[in-house]
């Protein structure tokens, strides 16, 4: 698989987060071309603001393989400066995200935290099916105006 098929993958974790009334971004860790992670956000439903896609697959695949070598995290949605510093202190190699947050985004858009800030640099490419991961953020933001 490619990157743009592994990120159909988060795309499908963001429709399931979709479904349960939550913000759409949904996130997979892979390894050897293999998923070993994958969540949604479930912020509103845990009533925890800290329950973001990324950090909740993160933290799942750390405790599967005890160290995120060689993983690549996928993202529906540029991550903020909370899950940047995340993947800087999991020490993970590559990040590949879709839509682009401008007010939010913390590795490349407003800032770039993973990008030789800190002991840890995070090899980061951004727009990977950027039009539907954002299409998917808009619906869900129309609905709730």
């Amino acid at each position: 698989m490619n990157d743009a098929e592994y990120m159909g993958l988060a795309l499908q974790q963001a429709k399931a987060a979709l479904l349960q009334d939550e913000v759409p971004v949904g996130a997979v860790v892979v390894k050897d071309e293999k998923v070993v992670a994958a969540a949604h956000n479930l912020s509103r439903q845990k009533n925890d603001p800290t329950a973001h896609a990324e950090l909740l697959a993160l933290k799942a695949a750390y405790r599967r393989l005890g160290s995120l070598e060689g993983c690549t995290l996928y993202v529906t949605l540029e991550p903020c400066a909370m899950c940047a510093g995340a993947m800087i202190w999991m020490k993970l190699p590559r990040l590949v995200f879709g839509a682009f947050d401008i007010s939010c985004g913390c590795t490349g858009s407003r800032v770039d935290l993973t990008d030789h800030w800190f002991y840890h640099s995070v090899e980061t490419w951004g727009g990977i099916l950027e039009e539907e991961c954002r299409e998917l953020l808009s619906e869900f933001f129309q609905t709730k105006r």
